[in-house]
């Protein structure tokens, strides 16, 4: 072989490898989402260290628990691949969900501010708006409540807020800075009643039984926890786990797993209002 035809083997050779670079790297960049996922052999879910009943790790032995790991874990059982739990805290959850630091993180409300930033799935699961009562002011509906000497404390400009101030327009809402000076007036007496959703309430009451009694009033109001995803346009992992949730809360395994969890603040299946669904 002469010098020429070396050259030219040479640069054949240089201009196949450039192609399947470009054409490994094209591929890489046009891998849907959910492809990424499973390629990768792990799902990356945020988990916020000493959130429980949602998130809680043993600092000791590292392990997790929390009803976002069970359901992370069966999220990506059925996905086929493992579950990666990465440290983070509330506030900083949506930064490593931009920065690529975890493919998901559960537990985030859909806000106008977050949803420029971050994808949101449907529902994971409802979570009731409750009063935590004094023991003369037990009733059943909103309407039973919605008179002007009924005293409602709440934190003020909070979601508890907004609810009390929709469901009961004629009551006396007394509003605070924040949840512990509204639980003050209720035990103090000044109000008769402090609007909590259930996930605060029932541990707020296994902690100190004189609060009052958690009452669920109808009909039934919610607000929902959901799960954040990366902005993309191309969403296949953001619509498989929404379909991964419709079945699972349908079967009652998202029901189970919130209930189930509750434990790890004390709370049991008995201390729930019957007329609750998540």
């Amino acid at each position: 072989m002469n010098r020429r035809d070396i050259l030219k083997a040479g640069l054949a050779s240089m201009i196949a490898a450039t192609l399947l670079t470009t054409s490994s790297a094209f591929a890489e960049t046009t891998m849907s989402t959910l492809e990424a996922v499973k390629k990768s052999g792990k799902l990356r879910i945020g988990g916020v260290t000493d959130a429980a009943p949602t998130f809680q790790k043993d600092l000791r032995s590292g392990e997790w628990k929390g009803m976002f790991i069970d359901i992370g874990t069966a999220l990506a059982k059925d996905l086929g691949v493992e579950l990666e739990i990465v440290t983070t805290t509330w506030g900083n959850s949506v930064l490593d969900l931009q920065a690529d630091k975890i493919d998901l993180m559960f537990g985030l409300n859909p806000t106008p501010a977050r949803a420029k930033v971050i994808n949101f799935s449907s529902p994971v699961f409802n979570n009731a708006f409750t009063l935590v009562a004094n023991k003369d002011s037990v009733f059943e509906t909103w309407e039973d409540y919605n008179k002007p000497e009924v005293k409602i404390a709440v934190d003020a400009g909070s979601a508890h807020d907004a609810t009390v101030t929709k469901m009961l327009p004629k009551a006396t809402i007394l509003r605070f800075d924040n949840v512990s000076e509204a639980s003050i007036a209720l035990q103090s007496g000044r109000a008769d009643a402090q609007c909590f959703v259930l996930m605060l309430s029932l541990p707020a009451v296994k902690k100190n039984s004189r609060l009052g009694t958690v009452v669920a009033p109808s009909p039934v109001q919610y607000t929902t926890s959901h799960a954040g995803f990366q902005k993309r346009d191309e969403t296949s992992l953001d619509d498989y786990v929404n379909d991964w949730l419709a079945k699972n809360s349908e079967s009652g395994f998202v029901d189970e797993t919130v209930k189930r969890n509750m434990s790890l603040v004390g709370v049991t299946a008995e201390d729930f209002p019957s007329n609750v669904k998540f």
